[in-house]
């Protein structure tokens, strides 16, 4: 992986830091919470400043909670279109091109054909609000197959709809596919990665060397199948991963 498609996300306690010692670039999660985006704004606009200054490139997390384009009320739907509308004119202001946004499944919910088509239906009638040069990379988290996101894309058809795939939620109790089927599926629609590890069960976000998945052999396939893709690393602390990535002979 090229450094220059490396990034950390602001969850990170020491991301700024780690950002700017080996020139990586940062993922804002500041405004996965909502309220960021409204009264929270003031509370959140030093660490801003911080990260943007830390970082040359940037990419940018979207709302999420009880956020979903295949809502059956349809205030919650309006919610859904409030929100990334915000979402995506901040990412203007802050001239970020790949905006980060949950696909919104929820298991037991929605039927999966009906999501298909409800999702379909929002994103086609939502991108004409996104710049030009701009992509919402769609996030998989409680899908349980790739197949639910690729028919998504597809059916869109826009070049402003991509994937995102969130390695450590294709490593869940949720997922019925291997990550490495995940990465195959989604190769030709990926424009961004989540990176973190865990134990194959629960969303834990622990270190890349720490946990079932082989993440060597995941970050190499994906050298193969879409060099082109941005990874960020989704941890609490993103030294130790940095360097074993560096250690591992994966980061140029």
């Amino acid at each position: 992986m090229e450094r220059k498609n490396l990034y950390l996300s602001s969850i990170g306690a020491d991301a700024c830091a780690c950002a700017q010692a080996f020139g990586v670039g940062m993922e804002l999660a500041q405004f996965c919470t909502a309220r960021n985006m409204d009264d929270g704004f003031d509370e959140v606009c030093d660490d801003l400043t911080r990260c943007c200054a830390a970082a040359k490139r940037l990419v940018m997390h979207a709302p999420f909670n009880e956020l979903t384009p295949a809502a059956i009320d349809p205030l919650a739907l309006r919610l859904a279109e409030q929100r990334w509308t915000q979402a995506v004119e901040l990412a203007a202001q802050y001239q970020i091109r790949t905006l980060i946004v949950h696909a919104g499944f929820v298991p037991l919910v929605y039927h999966p054909e009906w999501f298909v088509e409800r999702s379909v239906q929002f994103w086609r009638s939502f991108l004409p609000r996104v710049p030009d040069g701009m992509t919402l990379c769609l996030e998989n988290v409680m899908e349980p197959r790739a197949e639910l996101l690729l028919q998504i894309v597809r059916q869109v058809g826009s070049e402003k709809l991509r994937l995102c795939l969130d390695v450590g939620h294709a490593n869940t109790i949720v997922s019925k596919e291997p990550v490495m089927t995940w990465l195959e599926a989604c190769a030709p629609y990926l424009q961004h990665v989540h990176a973190h590890n865990n134990d194959g069960k629960m969303d834990l976000h622990q270190p890349l060397y720490e946990g079932t998945l082989d993440m060597k052999l995941f970050l190499k396939r994906l050298d193969e199948l879409a060099p082109q893709a941005g990874v960020t690393l989704e941890l609490m602390q993103c030294q130790s991963s940095v360097e074993w990535l560096m250690e591992e002979g994966l980061l140029t």
